[in-house]
């Protein structure tokens, strides 16, 4: 897990940073994820080729991440994020209803690349037809 430090002002607000050498892919794509209501779950899918870092920026996410190696969740506080490597089935559940998740992809955007069913995860057919 990465943590986006906080530098806070004597005049009020804060700043939080990510040096991007710290992540362990160039990220070619970044999009946000806002006005959830609390308790909806986003997410069921995962992708092929594109992986992605996470972060919550608002917020309370609980991000649960479905792999080969077994199942693991994370609970993300503001300033929190976790990687979701390629071939990772991962769900995301809205906590507050004011939480803003921020992901950093290193694919560009592919409909070709996501997968809907968890049990995909296992399939080395779909790795190797990618060119993977």
């Amino acid at each position: 897990m990465l943590s986006l430090p906080e530098n806070k002002s004597d005049k009020g607000g804060s700043l939080r940073f990510l040096n991007l050498e710290n992540l362990t892919f160039s990220p070619q794509r970044m999009f946000w994820v806002c006005d959830v209501p609390a308790g909806e779950h986003r997410g069921g899918h995962g992708h092929i080729k594109d992986k992605q870092q996470l972060f919550c920026i608002k917020g309370k996410i609980i991000v649960n991440l479905c792999s080969k190696n077994g199942f693991e969740s994370h609970v993300l506080n503001e300033g929190d994020s976790c990687f979701m490597d390629n071939m990772v089935w991962a769900e995301q559940l809205y906590v507050t209803g004011q939480d803003i998740l921020l992901v950093l992809c290193s694919e560009q955007f592919d409909k070709q690349d996501y997968f809907y069913d968890k049990r995909e995860v296992y399939n080395e057919d779909i790795l190797h037809s990618s060119g993977l």
